[in-house]
């Protein structure tokens, strides 16, 4: 069929088989092709949560030592380190 899209083409390897035969399961009756695709999707959307997951996991550490460490550090804290870079 013409398109002016890339097109993609993918040799069966033993662990394209073993994924379609997973997929399989997941979605019966639907071709290897079809398989293929569905395959790519909810790989995207897994890749696409598990980068917001990780995002989310910084941001709550972030947000768990927030202040924690106030203390440590005086008010002229870095006004006296940025007079020891220009001596």
């Amino acid at each position: 069929m013409p398109t002016t899209r890339p097109r993609h083409q993918i040799t069966e390897t033993p662990d394209v088989a073993h994924a379609l035969d997973v997929a399989a399961r997941r979605w019966p009756r639907e071709p290897r092709s079809k398989l293929l695709l569905r395959l790519v999707q909810a790989g995207g959307t897994a890749l696409e949560e598990e980068r917001t997951e990780a995002a989310r996991n910084r941001l709550a550490a972030v947000d768990a030592t927030s202040g924690k460490y106030a203390d440590v550090f005086t008010d002229d804290y870095l006004a006296e380190l940025r007079q020891d870079w220009s001596e």
